[in-house]
C-alpha cells in the first residue's frame, strides 16, 4: 500500500498539480461566492489527474502488479482526500486575511470556520459521486466529473440559499468574529465527520465496481 501511494504522488499527480490550490486566493475577492475558489480542484486538479492517469494506462499497468483492485482504488483515493486537504489548508490562510480586510463581511456565505465544515461536507460529495462513477468501468472520465461538479454546484447553492430565507441559518452558517466562531464549530465538526463517512463509502462501493471491471 505504501508503494502504492509513492507512485500516485510521485507518477501520477504533476508538479504542476501543487500549484492548484493557490486559487484559494481568490477569496480574497470581496463580495462574491466563495465555493467557487474551492472548486478549481474539481475545475482543473482531478480531471488533469485522471486524465494523466488514463493516458499513461496507469490502471492497467497497476493491476499487473501483485496487489489487490480495492488497494489501486484505495491509493487513488487517498490521493484525491490528500489533495483536497492542502487545497483547504491553502485556503485558510486566505480566509483568514479576508476576514480581517473585510470585517462587515460578504453578501453571501463568510469564509469563516462554518464554510470550511460545509466545504468537508462538498469534498465528500464530490468523492461519492465521482469515483463510484468513474470505478463503474476504470476509463469513462466525463460524465462522472460532470456529474459531481453539477452535484457540487447544487450542494454550494443550496447552501448559500439555506443561509439567505431560512430563519435562524444565518446565525449558524454565517459571520465572523469570535462570537461565530462558538456557533460554527459544530459545523465545521460536522462537515469533517462527513467528508469521512461521505470518502468512505466512496471506496467501498468503487472498491466493489472496480472488482467487477474486466481489464
Amino acid at each position: 500500500m505504501k508503494n502504492l501511494l509513492y507512485k500516485e504522488l510521485a507518477l501520477v499527480v504533476h508538479p504542476m498539480f501543487y500549484l492548484v490550490p493557490l486559487t484559494g486566493a481568490l477569496l480574497l475577492i470581496p463580495q462574491w461566492p466563495y465555493f467557487v475558489a474551492m472548486m478549481y480542484f474539481f475545475f482543473i486538479t482531478v480531471p488533469n489527474v485522471f486524465q494523466t492517469a488514463r493516458t499513461a494506462n496507469d490502471i492497467g499497468f497497476t493491476v499487473m502488479l501483485p496487489v489487490r483492485k480495492r488497494d489501486v482504488v484505495k491509493a487513488r483515493l487517498y490521493n484525491v482526500v490528500f489533495l483536497e486537504q492542502v487545497q483547504i489548508a491553502v485556503a485558510a490562510p486566505f480566509a483568514a486575511r479576508n476576514n480581517a480586510l473585510y470585517p462587515e463581511g460578504n453578501f453571501l456565505l463568510d469564509a469563516g470556520i462554518a464554510f470550511f465544515g460545509l466545504t468537508f461536507a462538498m469534498y465528500g460529495l464530490f468523492n461519492l459521486v465521482f469515483l463510484p462513477m468513474f470505478y463503474k468501468t476504470a476509463y469513462k472520465l466525463g460524465v462522472p466529473i460532470i456529474a459531481a461538479i453539477c452535484a457540487c454546484v447544487l450542494f454550494a447553492g443550496a447552501a448559500e440559499t439555506i443561509a439567505l430565507i431560512v430563519p435562524g441559518a444565518a446565525a449558524v452558517l454565517d459571520g465572523i468574529g469570535p462570537q461565530a466562531l462558538a456557533r460554527q464549530l459544530p459545523v465545521l465538526a460536522a462537515g469533517i465527520a462527513l467528508f469521512v463517512l461521505l470518502s468512505w463509502l466512496a471506496y467501498r462501493v468503487s472498491a466493489r465496481r472496480f472488482e467487477r471491471v474486466d481489464l
